[in-house]
């Protein structure tokens, strides 16, 4: 497959870098990169994946498109648009590519666009703005598609909204429900279960994990957990959380003071995790991926600037270090494309 690495760059560095993967060695190669582009710290993937969108995550806030082409494995840019909130950090896709939203972390809103079928974002189509405390961080859809989850660190919120579906542009998607955390959890990224009925939200200031049963209808907590389980008081630098593609097994990397990933055993039942071992890292993991077969863990360590492939137990979810790596300077988000 191609895995495609962002980075913080300011527009002379590598912005993204395309590398071919082989998902059963884990052998890795150089295929191509792409500069001038100012920090790119997330990446969304079209359905049919001839386009790759990434936020510019600045105190202007943009949004920029690329096609992809799967011969070559190379980017060529198409546009770009203002998200009108300041530190776009999350970006992600609905189901027929109609539509494109970013998560403004300064900004504290949403930002909605219309795709057109090359694949170029039109103009704001929608902003939906929070409170002036917020800090939005994600955007992610249910299970069924059809309703926006989205975290705020700065009230310790999760939202639901889905398509208000009237004429008008202004509340094209309405809020139906909003779960509240523990003061001072601050939600940072969203991970669903492969079954579509256990939620679990990583919090980067707590260091925690909530395990949540989800409905489109009423979300309850069932368990909070630490996810830095090495330095005691929590290193307060959760980032991010992924499952295997099996449900069997759940990831959370931290960072600041205790670097690595706290490995999880899931209930298949009841959700509810059980931690079994902890992976270091390099420095600041701040984004990882497990390959779509399920047998490794890459993980981008922003401050040492190297991507570093880990191998997984399928029986235990434990991770071994292959000694393999990319050097990449200051990676922060990987993304699949297959070949």
């Amino acid at each position: 497959m191609y895995l495609l690495a962002s980075a913080y760059s300011e527009g002379i560095t590598p912005g993204i870098v395309v590398y071919d993967f082989d998902t059963q060695t884990g052998e890795i190669k150089y295929v191509s990169e792409i500069t001038g582009i100012v920090n790119p710290s997330y990446l969304a993937v079209s359905p049919n994946e001839r386009y790759v969108y990434a936020v510019n995550e600045t105190a202007n806030g943009e949004v920029s498109s690329f096609a992809f082409d799967k011969t070559t494995g190379t980017l060529k840019p198409m546009n770009r648009q203002f998200t009108e909130g300041a530190d776009p950090c999350y970006i992600n896709i609905n189901r027929d590519a109609t539509r494109l939203f970013t998560a403004n972390y300064s900004g504290g809103n949403v930002s909605v666009f219309s795709l057109l079928d090359d694949g170029t974002i039109e103009p704001l189509l929608q902003n939906i703005a929070f409170s002036p405390e917020s800090h939005i961080h994600t955007v992610v859809f249910s299970p069924d598609k059809q309703h926006l989850l989205i975290t705020d660190l700065g009230t310790d919120s999760i939202y639901q909204f889905s398509e208000a579906h009237t004429d008008t542009t202004e509340h094209l998607y309405r809020k139906e429900q909003a779960i509240y955390l523990e003061n001072g959890a601050g939600p940072r990224h969203l991970a669903f279960h492969p079954n579509g009925k256990f939620l679990y939200c990583i919090n980067e200031i707590a260091g925690t994990i909530t395990v949540m049963d989800y409905s489109t209808d009423f979300c309850s907590v069932r368990q909070t957990v630490a996810s830095d389980t090495t330095s005691g008081i929590g290193g307060k630098g959760s980032a991010d959380i992924h499952l295997t593609p099996d449900g069997k097994f759940l990831y959370a990397s931290n960072r600041l003071k205790a670097d690595g990933i706290a490995v999880f055993s899931v209930n298949q039942k009841t959700g509810m995790l059980t931690n079994t071992g902890y992976q270091e890292t390099g420095s600041h993991p701040r984004n990882f991926t497990l390959s779509p077969n399920g047998k490794f863990l890459l993980c981008a360590n922003r401050d040492s600037n190297n991507i570093q492939i880990f191998e997984i137990d399928t029986q235990n979810g434990l991770l071994r270090n292959t000694g393999k790596e990319i050097r990449q300077y200051r990676p922060v988000c990987l993304k699949w494309i297959g070949k």
